[in-house]
């Protein structure tokens, strides 16, 4: 079933925010001093372009332990990177999200691009993994 519905996904919408995402990493990684957050933009790329059957956790849960992204490196990491780059991707998806609402087919899509906003308010310090 997820596999349906990432290809209705695709087509309809992640392919636009996916390439968002990827184009913030490539801005990123240009700007050098954007490294760091260019890493999160790619892997979210990917999760934008496909995000069914898969799910935003936290870095420490899944490994068992803390890192420079989970602590308060990562902290600072978000708060910059919610001014410079978060909040226009979250604010693509909220829209993406609302225009989805207006048809009953498009509420799950809808809630994906939600739960995409969400992850792009902060994103470091989050890995994807696959639902269990």
């Amino acid at each position: 079933m997820s596999l349906i519905g990432n290809i209705i996904w695709f087509l309809f919408g992640g392919l636009v925010m996916g390439i968002a995402w990827f184009l913030w990493g490539v801005l990123a990684v240009v700007t050098i001093v954007g490294i760091p957050w260019a890493r999160s933009c790619f892997v979210l790329s990917k999760f934008s372009f496909f995000p069914f059957g898969k799910e935003a956790v936290s870095r420490s849960a899944v490994n068992q332990k803390g890192d420079v992204g989970t602590g308060t490196l990562g902290i600072i990491g978000n708060v910059i990177w919610f001014l410079f780059g978060g909040f226009w991707l979250a604010m693509g998806h909220l829209v993406s999200g609302l225009l989805c609402f207006i048809t009953i087919i498009g509420i799950p899509f809808a809630i994906q691009h939600f739960k995409l906003a969400g992850v792009a308010f902060f994103p470091i310090g989050l890995t994807i993994v696959d639902k269990r």
